[in-house]
């Protein structure tokens, strides 16, 4: 792993631990951060997150975590240990919510599979 990885790693659990230990925004309560991605030069962050729920509570979690952008980034400096502490961005993951689309599409298609299986043999 290297010295990158680490950090993003840290970074990470710093974040998730703020998040579920220091905020009280009920906003962000079915948040789950999913990756972190810190540039070379340690000045910047792009931090992607998951939500449970529909457009109204995506939209609902990201001003939330925009709102505690300077908080959650006080305490990665604080308690990460980095040349720099970076400038936090945060950006919707949306590889969960298109993975459960496929899913949902591939049970209806075999529910359908069934369903013409099953017909054909009472013929």
């Amino acid at each position: 792993m290297g010295r990158i990885d680490r950090v993003n790693q840290e970074v990470k659990k710093e974040v998730s631990r703020v998040i579920f230990q220091e905020l009280s925004d009920p906003r962000l309560s079915l948040v789950t951060i999913t990756s972190v991605d810190v540039s070379r030069d340690l000045r910047n962050a792009k931090i992607k997150f998951s939500v449970l729920g529909e457009e109204k509570q995506i939209q609902a979690a990201q001003n939330a975590l925009n709102s505690a952008r300077g908080l959650i980034r006080k305490f990665v400096g604080k308690n990460v240990r980095m040349r720099y502490t970076p400038e936090i961005n945060f950006e919707y993951d949306q590889s969960l919510a298109s993975s459960a689309r496929i899913d949902q599409t591939l049970q209806e298609i075999d529910d359908e599979r069934q369903e013409d299986h099953s017909g054909n043999q009472e013929e």
